[in-house]
């Protein structure tokens, strides 16, 4: 039972890592946001990583036009 419980904190440690790890060996990396539940979990994930810093890479958002204002407004936010 005890492993049910460390299993989603090693995989976000591992997420972290990789992130860390994609900052420091790529010059240009980007996170690609759609404003979905993936995006919003890797943004959370970079600003767990990079903690009390800003994400030091840009977010990029291809607007299709197709968006809720909602999601418009919260990537502005962000």
């Amino acid at each position: 039972m005890n492993i049910n419980k460390q299993f989603p904190r090693a995989l976000e440690d591992e997420a972290i890592f990789i992130l860390r790890e994609v900052a420091a060996q790529f010059e240009k990396p980007a996170i690609l946001f759609s404003g979905g539940k993936d995006s919003i979990t890797l943004v959370r994930l970079a600003q767990k990583a990079f903690f009390p810093g800003k994400i030091p890479f840009p977010l990029v958002h291809v607007d299709t036009g197709h968006n809720f204002p909602e999601t418009t407004d919260f990537r502005d936010k962000l």
